[in-house]
């Protein structure tokens, strides 16, 4: 089955919409294999305009900085996240086996989704791992968050949270341990990569059993007779 994604972007977030034009998705695509290989502060419009043949005055026609680039491309993950949550997850009625899915799909390697050419989704999923808290992790936070920069990620929390009280209405943290399963899902695996002796799966590189923990995590709260009001 075939599917049409598209994400209506905050205009906020640039000066012309990338996704209008070959110069703009180029942008986008560049961005994400830039950012992916060199890291976010050593990403700069200037590489970027050499890596495409363009110039850094063509590239700030479209955004007013790289914070503003990464903040789109941040959002833009996070709702076609969303989207594929509802995708896969559309005709699962077992609301255990949704969460389950979701989490997986939150923690597991990403394949490039051949109907966005213009996004490489198996880099933008590290990206996000290793950047994306830039996004928001910030001093101009409050005046982001009052421009809705992040309504994506808090769209996919919403989303999440949903589906946690679907399984356990009287669980009292579903937006918490919604925004946890993600921020989980992202640290522990930059921590596998990365920082080893923060996690417990730095020896077998395995995003399966980040899969698991988060699964024992989840469940053991939402499964605690506590969470339950009492009948």
């Amino acid at each position: 089955m075939e599917y049409q994604f598209k994400i209506k972007m905050n205009e906020g977030l640039y000066l012309r919409n990338p996704e209008d034009t070959e110069l703009g998705r180029k942008i986008l695509k560049h961005s994400v294999e830039l950012i992916y290989k060199l890291g976010f502060e050593a990403f700069t419009f200037k590489k970027l305009a050499e890596e495409i043949s363009s110039t850094e005055a063509g590239i700030y026609r479209y955004f007013e900085n790289k914070h503003k680039l990464l903040i789109y491309i941040t959002a833009w993950y996070f709702g076609w996240i969303e989207f594929q949550i509802n995708f896969q997850t559309n005709n699962i009625k077992d609301h255990k086996v949704k969460l389950q899915k979701i989490i997986s799909l939150l923690t597991s390697p990403i394949e490039d989704d051949k109907q966005t050419s213009y996004i490489d989704e198996s880099l933008l999923h590290p990206v996000i791992v290793a950047e994306g808290s830039k996004a928001y992790l910030t001093k101009q936070v409050a005046e982001d968050n009052k421009l809705e920069f992040f309504q994506p990620y808090k769209d996919l929390c919403t989303l999440i949270g949903n589906v946690i009280l679907a399984y356990n209405p009287n669980y009292k943290f579903p937006r918490s341990l919604a925004s946890t399963i993600v921020e989980i899902a992202h640290f522990q695996n930059f921590f596998m990569h990365n920082l080893s002796s923060l996690t417990d799966f730095s020896k077998r590189n395995k995003e399966t059993e980040i899969v698991e923990f988060l699964n024992d995590l989840v469940f053991s709260s939402l499964d605690r007779s506590d969470t339950f009001k009492t009948i």
